[in-house]
């Protein structure tokens, strides 16, 4: 029998696709661009917005007669024993491919912000400490790792990482964002995607573009920001993890932006994102953005149109379900309304997406290598039923009996929780420390109050899977061992007496439990205070999706609490799990010391504790400024000089702890500061560069790691320019008395800017190079002067700032 060309891997992908292309109905390329969320609860008590309301109901039989784009949420809609799920889905995708006249299964997606959002699965830290941790190659290993497990059990598409910068810390989703900074999230962003696209998968950077600057902070809402912020703070980070990172899939926002919404706009779906970065992946929608043109934006009477604005924007697959992409869509190509080619665009670049991933093979098993096939070869898990069972209600109901699965697929394993770990304990900022109080007395008497002390959820972030799909499933086991602050406490200091009360409720405003916590912590040395938020979506946490607040005040009574404790005399360490910055300028000055954690994961227990007994020597930085005052907000570092603290405003806008900052239990010095030239230097716009070297000594007792932050200063531009902003860094681990010799290359491409035309430019003029422990912290200064004309750069643009030590 001979091969049909779209199944000969020899020939082109191009031509594989084209050929399979010209065999395909117009039914069939559609089938292609949606997907099927099965299992979707439609209680009004999801994890995904309005998605009781725009969550359709379709025949499973029926429809994948006509194949399958995408297979949505395989393990992360209920809780199914990994080996169960990996089997019914390996079937679910047999299935679909029989149906089908080609054979072609579908590509399995799985959310993966802070790991894989399946039962049993490693919870690692939020995003938010990955920046925290400013280790982008351990970042690179957690998302191989992530990546390795996902595609163990037959999943081929990952939503993350997120890339939007916070530009207001009252918006819920900050934990999922990796900070505050461009370059930052970029380059960390960056590392994450080497790390998941190294295992295979395809890893799709969210959300394009604009939504954390949404007004007000409130989740969904208008996008005002102004052509400069948009391509000078919100675009880079995805530029930079497409070219550096090498992302096969964009998803678009659900935001509008000065009226136009994301899944509308041709101009950053298609003149951006593909014709001037070059992007020839596939751009998949925000589960039901399409459907939101029609019934939130109101750009669309029908969901046909709504599709069709979409696909001739650029977006290439609807999610989670098919809702305007299929038989609305089909009629109005039949009625002349919408271009065939538009269909034709999108199957075109799923298909060869499909076709990368092996799935147009003739040789393709369903089999996933967790239960001995090829790796890669299968979908994912599955979509409900009880934990330990396979599902007999949902996508199970579709499959025929099979065989015995394995007895277990371990998604959790030692190594994995290794990495966990030490992710959290590089994350982790000890924000003051003025006595010297920390590390904590091995023999203490230690008061540990607050709400989020002994709970293991309170290091876990929205979008790990206790915090989001257990709630629905009330009664089942977490799934992982996730110490808490006080247990791991409890251990790692066990000659200490270590009491507990809880205080308050983390959110609720009741302070009746107030006076027993004061009563333990005037019985002890020093009082632990371990306080911050509860993740959850859509206001059922105080912090993630859909959890936005008013202002940067503790939630609940905490506040409250935390002053009660401070008034007894003891001495107050204050411990923050938290999703986002909290305004701590109220106990400035009144606390023996702050230590802040941001969501650390199933191993920041451990990682906190350590923390506090000295076994583990703090190293994080922020990657967000934290603010004295609740209100004032929005605020980030990146301010030109009106935005900046001045006598023309009774609003003081000065962080208490500045972006970058944190301490160490040892002492760092930085001496022999070095350029490349003398003060002063003349470098040409035109591919200049320049290198500035300074070298790090460990002068302490202990072994540490100081971050060395390399910021620009732009004195007069044509344009208003932030006051610093971030153009490179470097970690660096030293033990006691080690130095070495750490060097940015600085080049003047880190020096564009969009000007008043819109170009991307490098001006002539004065620049200052400052070597930095944080944002407000400088160690070294020199004077640079660009000179020769103004020089547009295009693509090819340097993103990164090359750094070394030695």
């Amino acid at each position: 029998m001979t091969t049909a060309p779209w199944r000969d891997p020899a020939l082109s992908p191009a031509a594989r696709v084209d050929d399979l292309l010209a065999r395909m109905t117009l039914e069939e390329k559609t089938a292609q661009l949606y997907g099927v969320w099965v299992g979707a609860g439609t209680d009004g008590d999801g994890v995904a917005p309005l998605q009781a309301e725009m969550t359709a109901e379709y025949d499973w039989d029926t429809l994948i007669t006509k194949g399958l784009g995408q297979l949505t949420r395989c393990f992360g809609t209920a809780p199914v024993d990994p080996a169960a799920g990996a089997r019914s889905l390996a079937r679910a995708q047999e299935r679909i491919a029989a149906a089908n006249r080609f054979g072609i299964p579908a590509i399995a997606h799985e959310e993966c912000l802070a790991g894989f959002t399946a039962w049993r699965a490693t919870a690692y830290p939020v995003p938010l400490a990955w920046g925290a941790s400013w280790d982008p190659e351990l970042v690179a290993e957690v998302g191989r790792r992530i990546g390795r497990d996902m595609a163990s059990v037959g999943v081929h598409q990952g939503l993350a990482p997120v890339l939007d910068v916070v530009r207001d810390p009252r918006w819920g989703r900050v934990e999922e964002t990796i900070g505050e900074d461009p370059y930052l999230v970029g380059t960390v962003g960056a590392a994450y995607v080497r790390g998941l696209e190294s295992a295979g998968i395809v890893a799709t950077l969210k959300h394009f573009a604009g939504y954390a600057a949404s007004a007000g902070a409130r989740n969904l809402a208008p996008v005002r920001a102004g052509v400069r912020e948009f391509a000078d703070v919100v675009l880079p980070p995805f530029e930079t993890a497409l070219r550096e990172g090498g992302a096969r899939s964009v998803m678009a926002a659900y935001n509008e932006t000065d009226g136009v919404p994301a899944s509308a706009d041709p101009h950053l779906l298609t003149q951006l994102l593909r014709e001037d970065w070059g992007f020839t992946g596939t751009v998949v929608s925000d589960y039901f953005g399409v459907g939101f043109l029609q019934t939130q934006h109101r750009v669309a009477a029908t969901p046909a149109q709504a599709a069709h604005a979409a696909l001739a924007a650029g977006v290439d697959v609807e999610l989670p379900s098919v809702r305007c992409f299929g038989d609305a869509l089909v009629a109005a190509v039949r009625a002349g309304e919408v271009p065939q080619e538009l269909i034709d665009r999108a199957a075109r670049r799923v298909l060869a997406q499909k076709c990368a991933l092996g799935l147009l093979d003739e040789g393709w098993r369903a089999e996933p290598a967790a239960l001995g096939g090829a790796a890669g070869g299968a979908t994912a898990g599955a979509l409900g039923g009880t934990p330990g069972e396979a599902p007999g209600t949902t996508l199970a109901a579709h499959q025929p009996s099979s065989a015995q699965t394995p007895a277990t697929v371990d998604l959790d394993p030692p190594a994995n929780r290794a990495i966990a770990r030490q992710l959290a304990e590089e994350s982790i900022v000890l924000l003051a420390n003025p006595d010297a109080l920390l590390p904590l007395p091995t023999d203490a008497r230690i008061a540990v109050v607050g709400p989020r002390a002994d709970d293991p959820l309170a290091m876990l972030g929205c979008y790990s899977f206790p915090s989001h799909v257990l709630p629905q499933h009330p009664g089942t086991p977490l799934g992982l061992e996730i110490p808490t602050v006080l247990a791991a406490l409890r251990t790692e200091l066990p000659d200490a007496k270590v009491t507990f009360a809880e205080g308050c409720p983390t959110s609720d405003p009741d302070p009746s439990g107030i006076p027993e916590a004061v009563a333990r912590a005037a019985e002890a040395d020093v009082c632990v205070a371990v306080l911050g938020d509860r993740a959850g979506l859509f206001g059922r946490g105080t912090s993630g999706e859909g959890c936005d607040v008013g202002d940067l005040r503790l939630p609940g009574v905490q506040a409250e609490l935390l002053d009660a404790l401070v008034a007894t005399g003891v001495p107050v360490v204050l411990v923050l799990l938290t999703g986002r910055p909290y305004a701590l300028g109220r106990w400035h000055g009144r606390l023996a010391a702050a230590v802040q954690a941001f969501f650390p994961g199933e191993e920041g227990g451990p990682a906190v504790a350590g923390v506090l007994s000295g076994r583990v020597n703090p190293s994080g930085r922020l990657p967000v400024s934290v603010p004295r005052l609740p209100g004032g907000q929005p605020w980030t570092y990146l301010q030109p000089p009106l935005g900046l603290a001045g006598t023309s405003s009774s609003l003081d806008p000065t962080p208490l702890h500045a972006f970058g900052h944190g301490l160490s239990y040892t002492a760092f010095t930085w001496a022999d500061f070095t350029r490349t030239t003398a003060e002063a230097a003349n470098i040409p716009t035109d591919d200049g560069s320049y290198e500035v070297s300074v070298t790090v000594r460990n002068a302490g007792p202990r072994p540490g790691a100081e971050v060395v932050q390399l910021y620009l200063h732009d004195p007069v531009a044509s344009v208003t320019r932030p006051d610093v902003r971030l153009i490179g860094y470097r970690r660096v681990e030293l033990a006691p008395g080690e130095s070495t010799r750490v060097t940015f290359g600085f080049h003047v491409d880190l020096a564009s800017f969009t000007d008043r035309a819109g170009r991307r430019v490098v001006e002539p003029g004065a620049l200052e190079l400052r070597l930095a422990a944080s944002s407000a912290d400088v160690r070294h200064t020199t004077h640079l002067t660009l000179t020769g004309p103004v020089r547009e750069l295009g693509p090819a643009r340097r993103l990164v700032c090359e750094t070394r030590a030695e």
